[in-house]
């Protein structure tokens, strides 16, 4: 038995949630995989994979059999690059997954100079605001800006993120700045009702934490929407400093209960439980460390 490409299929079949994509991926056939898995459930004596017609998803001992999966093969990977890459330029597909704004107004300017550095990689970006299952769906890594729940997954914080509550002034000239965090309830809101806190706002300020429902007439799920329809005089937004940035430099909104605070989020890189990344992967995390932490330095110096 051919164990280390039985390790590869079963490992593939799990990610992609399918025999024929998993194929697809190692450039197999569905019954090329099939033997692989059979081969593999028979050696070990246990049922790794629930099948069904269209998809294929671990067994409680599959599960744990392929996060060992995960780490035997990164290994391998490993003893393969420490022999390779000092001859040899990173190669290969990269896929990456980012949020939509953060990927047109920050990742997409810098990418060309990764690319400069690191031609023979293919680079996939996919941009959605959904969050989606890094295994699953085959990503090598994925940003996110968030406050991180628990996971199997590994994440490296890249930088943090600050928000503040802005308005166009022509909203506030028609409703009044709210002084204080209760102030809020009697005034319009347009809110990011995606994140672990829901539509609550918490602000901290000298006087302690504030913990706010304000009421809303937009929900969505890009912050963009919300600067542009704030600009527009709709109400109040809580906003990332770096989707902000440019409207308040000119004056389309404004700032408000400035000696209260958001607590931050932060751009995280999220990758699978392996021991090792892979070149390709730590080249790309580095460069976002390098390119965004540099920022968020000059951030906190002006």
């Amino acid at each position: 038995m051919d164990k280390l490409g039985s390790l590869r299929a079963f490992v593939k079949v799990v990610e992609s949630g399918s025999f024929a994509e998993a194929g697809r991926q190692l450039r197999l056939s569905r019954s090329a995989i099939s033997k692989y898995i059979a081969d593999l459930e028979e050696s070990l004596g246990v049922q790794l994979l629930n099948r069904t017609t269209r998809h294929a998803s671990p067994t409680e001992s599959g599960q744990r059999y392929f996060e060992r999966a995960l780490v035997i093969l990164s290994e391998v990977e490993a003893a393969d690059q420490a022999v390779t890459q000092a001859q040899s330029a990173p190669r290969g597909l990269l896929r990456v997954n980012a949020p939509m704004s953060f990927g047109t107004m920050r990742l997409g300017p810098v990418l060309a100079d990764f690319m400069a550095r690191h031609g023979e990689l293919q680079l996939q970006i996919v941009l959605s605001d959904d969050l989606l299952d890094p295994v699953q769906d085959g990503f090598d890594v994925t940003l996110r800006i968030a406050e991180l729940e628990s996971s199997s997954l590994i994440a490296r914080k890249i930088m943090p993120v600050a928000r503040m509550i802005c308005a166009s002034p022509d909203y506030l000239a028609r409703h009044g700045t709210p002084k204080h965090p209760q102030d809020l309830r009697e005034h319009n809101s347009l809110t990011y009702g995606f994140l672990l806190t829901g539509n609550q706002w918490k602000l901290t300020g000298s006087d302690g934490d504030h913990w706010i429902q304000p009421a809303w007439s937009l929900c969505v799920n890009n912050a963009e929407v919300l600067r542009d329809v704030a600009i527009k005089g709709r109400g109040l937004a809580l906003l990332p400093e770096f989707i902000a940035a440019d409207a308040l430099r000119k004056g389309e909104l404004r700032t408000v209960l400035d000696n209260y605070s958001a607590p931050p989020l932060a751009l995280y890189a999220v990758y699978p439980p392996t021991r090792h990344l892979s070149v390709k992967v730590r080249l790309f995390i580095d460069f976002l460390v390098e390119r965004f932490g540099r920022e968020e330095e000059r951030v906190q110096a002006r």
